[in-house]
């Protein structure tokens, strides 16, 4: 395997828009969770969610651009400007040579169901431009079209892990040799009253009207996820390349593990052995062991179901796989802190492996565990030392973060400071 290096990040979330935003967000421990101001519907049940504010797209695209874009595209778009001026790449030249992979999840939903209720209330004639709003492609297409990217594109909808997951096929691109630079941009916006009602009717949403206190990931009195939107994007490239154009070296990616439980549709494997085993596949290749991670960003969604099952694969990796027995404390202390950031942002879905790597990236760097939010009465089948009573300082030099999707999709991204030759 090649070494790989990170050399640029981008992030469009409900608590910041900038990395350096986003993350003051997550160090304050900002909540931007609020009452949904995209639609009303008194027929939806649900009223909360996590959305990005004062967001405005002609600063990131041209004014006749934002007009043919979905949103979740513009957030793709606004990342990944942050992430290449950041990396500074220089596209053209070598536009060949640089690919991009896009993540979504729900691709331009919210206007789908827009653009179907006017016309079928006979309001307007669907636009040409509808069809460019929505596809999941697209916000790849936009993005190559206005950077000049020529090298492999790929869009990828696996759910929950899809950032996640892009990052492993871009990661798979440089190791085969297909491209020297790799674009990893992310996009989600699906506030809309048939994705809302599918999701509670499906009892995966939180039912608490108080949207600071309604994600709360492993606490006992948690009961559903909270949707979020915003975008994500990193350029990642080889070690080789980015040395030989003396771009300045953020992190490296040390590993990546991409799997499927193979289960159920939208219940993890009870006994966590397909997040076990995609975490293994990301150490192996990293070439670590448990015991190297000095954090763990976990998927951490505030179900019911997912939160203790993501916990027993935790313990399972650390060597500890019985559900109805307490860890030993000298195998749990093995285990680093954990934390869930999605109750600042709630469930990015599509957007949230991106911008939970980006949040271990800024851990190693500025030696700060970010917080889980609202965590106050402890869950027995949730006993990690989990980072609940504020940001908290450490010295970390590895850092693991978790996306599991429904579908059984996997994915575990491993980041590591940066060092000369490792």
């Amino acid at each position: 395997m090649k070494n790989l290096v990170i050399t640029g990040l981008g992030a469009v979330t409900p608590v910041g828009i900038g990395v350096d935003e986003y993350w003051q967000g997550i160090v304050d421990m900002k909540c931007g969770i609020e009452k949904i101001t995209k639609f009303s519907d008194e027929n939806v049940p649900i009223t909360i969610a996590g959305e990005v504010k004062d967001f405005e797209p002609k600063n990131y695209m041209s004014p006749k651009l934002a007009k043919e874009t979905g949103t979740f595209i513009q957030y793709a778009f606004a990342s990944a400007k942050e992430a290449i001026e950041q990396s500074g790449i220089d596209i053209d030249a070598e536009s060949d040579r640089v690919g991009i992979v896009m993540a979504t999840a729900l691709n331009g939903t919210s206007e789908i169901a827009d653009t179907e209720q006017a016309y079928v209330e006979g309001k307007k004639k669907v636009s040409p431009r509808f069809l460019p709003k929505i596809l999941g492609n697209l916000g790849a297409a936009q993005i190559a079209i206005a950077y000049g990217i020529h090298g492999p594109s790929f869009t990828v909808s696996t759910a929950c892990s899809s950032g996640g997951d892009a990052i492993c096929i871009a990661a798979m691109l440089l190791n085969s040799g297909e491209a020297d630079v790799m674009l990893v941009a992310s996009g989600e916006s699906s506030h809309c009253p048939i994705i809302m009602s599918t999701l509670a009717q499906a009892k995966a949403l939180s039912k608490n009207p108080d949207p600071k206190t309604a994600c709360r990931p492993f606490d006992a009195d948690r009961d559903g996820f909270v949707m979020g939107e915003g975008g994500g994007a990193i350029v990642l490239e080889t070690e080789e390349h980015a040395k030989k154009r003396g771009a300045k070296i953020i992190c490296s990616l040390a590993g990546y593990g991409n799997n499927t439980d193979a289960y159920h549709v939208t219940s993890p494997r009870p006994d966590g052995s397909g997040a076990v085993a995609c975490m293994t596949s990301a150490l192996k290749k990293a070439g670590l062991s448990p015991e190297d991670i000095d954090y763990i960003n976990a998927h951490g969604t505030s179900t019911p179901v997912g939160d203790p099952v993501e916990v027993l694969a935790i313990k399972t990796l650390f060597g500890w796989s019985d559900p109805e027995s307490e860890m030993p404390a000298e195998l749990k202390v093995k285990i680093p802190p954990v934390s869930s950031t999605k109750g600042n942002t709630g469930h990015l879905m599509g957007a949230g492996g991106i911008t939970e790597v980006i949040a271990c990236i800024k851990a190693i760097e500025t030696g700060i565990l970010p917080p889980t939010l609202n965590y106050t009465t402890p869950d027995p089948k949730c006993d990690l030392d989990f980072v609940t009573e504020g940001p908290r300082k450490a010295k970390i030099d590895v850092a693991m973060s978790n996306a599991l999707g429904f579908g059984g999709q996997n994915s575990s991204i491993i980041v590591r400071r940066y060092t000369e030759n490792k």
